[in-house]
């Protein structure tokens, strides 16, 4: 019998845009249907795409957090559940068993033709607002992971197609909002849904054998591609080291160190010399150390190569990663990590891009804001009577790089979400906002500026908790290159006109009418300011 001859260029570009249309399809059936505003505005959430052996062929436009940790999440449920068969829904949240931080859950459902045979698979994940803990939230400060929510290794949420209501029953009966979280789970499945109907559509109309054909090439083509670009970088070691300001509990100045070994198109990144895990909820499990590798490596190839890698990234078989085990870059239990997935990824993130800066210093760009200043707040709305839980990222400053100045007031690399309008923030919840604006002239000067931080005043019109996860409080990110490092970030309570400085991770009750405001870092400048054009 004579194989099956594979897409040639032109088909495979044509598959290319079909597999990243599911994604962000998928994604935007998870928008639609869900029920909190920290998916519906904020579009804290992400989608892919995986082939039958569980390497990712198309993520969506989503999250770089959760996406380039997704991949783990789909071998971990496999491994511990075997075969998924149709109808079968794996839901997990487990940092040590594929996932990221309690509040991402993810579902993964496998996708079969007509005929029985596995097409591969599809998984939502979202940031729900609320699975318990010690804090409204989930996001506390914490010095162990049971504090921070409930836990779910890899489950079957769904067998052959029916539902396990104990399970669902469990799970809700131990978060703050149950019916929020029943529907963001409802919309989840809603996104399986669509990618599920998607692939078997692409299927039908080009053929199983050339649908499946056309996944493995991408994945190839995309190494191939990673490959070409690390191959134009000059060979070498290069040493990148930052530090987490502090754990809350009383570690400060954590180091992050990763010495990058380039050969020919191989890279071997070592992180010896990091921190040991600490007690505050800092530590990133080795799913978000691989996410944040994943997303730098991307950006680096291609600015080289002056084209996008296909949607799904590869599967990066030209790096190598050495994590220290139980160390704030791999994290074993019970250690805490809430912050691990949120602001240790930023500054796993820094830490990359300064080794890179060693070996192409006029390509790569200043430090961005550094932090994604996590503010989550949860009470009882009078209007309802019911428990609220609420959580914002809240964007900053964007490094200069060497073709222009950074962008204000944006979420940056690990972070892709959106804010909570206004509008919608204030009807469902006891807030308002008193203030929202841009911190001018936070952004560090050079030939190219740095991008300004933002000023958010949140104030909550009722009785509440409330806790921080931010960075970047103590010393602002770093220019490159001469340019100026931007401004720190802050947090101030106002109560009664006085403002008190609050720190970078805290968990603290307010009084109604207080006002939480943060203050976000601006980037760093690129370039000696001295050669700034004012026109």
């Amino acid at each position: 019998m004579t194989p099956t001859k594979g897409p040639n260029a032109v088909e495979l570009e044509i598959f290319r845009h079909l597999f990243t249309a599911l994604a962000e399809e998928m994604g935007a059936a998870l928008k639609r249907a869900s029920f909190s505003p920290n998916i519906k505005e904020r579009r804290d959430y992400s989608c892919a795409l995986f082939n039958p052996s569980g390497a990712a062929v198309s993520l969506g436009d989503h999250m770089p957090v959760h996406l380039g940790a997704m991949p783990m999440s789909v071998e971990a449920a496999l491994d511990e559940l075997g075969v998924l068969a149709p109808g079968d829904v794996a839901c997990l949240n487990d940092p040590f068993r594929g996932g990221t931080h309690l509040p991402d859950i993810t579902l993964i459902s496998a996708v079969y033709d007509p005929a029985g045979l596995l097409l591969g698979f599809v998984a939502s994940r979202a940031h729900h607002s609320d699975v318990g803990g010690s804090t409204p939230g989930s996001m506390p400060l914490a010095r162990e992971i049971f504090e921070e929510g409930i836990r779910i290794p890899p489950v079957r949420l769904f067998n052959a197609g029916v539902r396990n209501d104990d399970l669902w029953r469990l799970v809700l009966a131990n978060v703050r909002t149950p019916i929020e979280r029943a529907g963001d789970l409802d919309a989840q499945l809603a996104a399986l849904h669509t990618g599920a109907t998607r692939i078997l559509e692409i299927a039908e109309r080009r053929g199983t054998e050339q649908t499946l054909a056309a996944m493995d090439e991408l994945i190839a083509y995309a190494d191939r591609l990673v490959a070409a670009g690390l191959a134009l970088i000059p060979d070498g070691v290069y040493v990148g080291e930052d530090f987490i300001e502090d754990d809350g509990f009383g570690s400060d100045q954590i180091p992050i160190r990763a010495t990058m070994i380039l050969k020919g198109s191989d890279l071997m990144i070592d992180f010896e010399g990091t921190s040991p895990q600490v007690p505050g909820g800092v530590n990133a499990v080795a799913a978000i150390t691989s996410s944040a590798t994943r997303y730098v490596v991307r950006c680096v190839v291609e600015a080289l190569l002056g084209e996008p890698l296909p949607a799904g990234g590869g599967s990066m078989s030209s790096v190598k990663l050495q994590l220290p085990p139980r160390s704030v870059v791999n994290a074993s239990p019970p250690a805490s990590v809430a912050a691990g997935n949120v602001e240790t990824s930023q500054r796993i993130t820094d830490v990359l891009f300064r080794a890179f800066g060693r070996a192409l210093p006029d390509l790569m760009p200043a430090l961005s804001q550094g932090t994604m200043n996590n503010t989550t707040v949860g009470g009882i709305d009078p209007r309802s009577e019911e428990a609220f839980a609420y959580y914002e990222t809240v964007g900053g400053g964007m490094g200069a790089g060497p073709t222009g100045d950074g962008l204000s007031g944006v979420h940056v690399h690990m972070s892709n979400s959106l804010n909570t309008p206004i509008e919608a923030l204030e009807h469902a919840y006891p807030f308002r906002i008193t203030a929202y604006g841009i911190r001018r002239g936070s952004g560090g000067a050079g030939q190219f500026r740095g991008g300004d931080g933002l000023r958010r005043d949140l104030q909550i019109l009722v009785p509440a908790r409330v806790a921080l996860l931010s960075e970047r409080r103590t010393v602002g990110p770093s220019g490159a290159r001469g340019g100026e490092d931007g401004a720190r970030g802050e947090n101030v309570l106002i109560r009664d006109g006085v403002e008190s400085p609050l720190a970078g991770k805290a968990t603290f009750s307010v009084l109604a009418g207080d006002i939480v405001s943060i203050r976000s870092p601006g980037g760093g400048g690129w370039g000696h300011p001295a050669q700034h054009d004012e026109s």
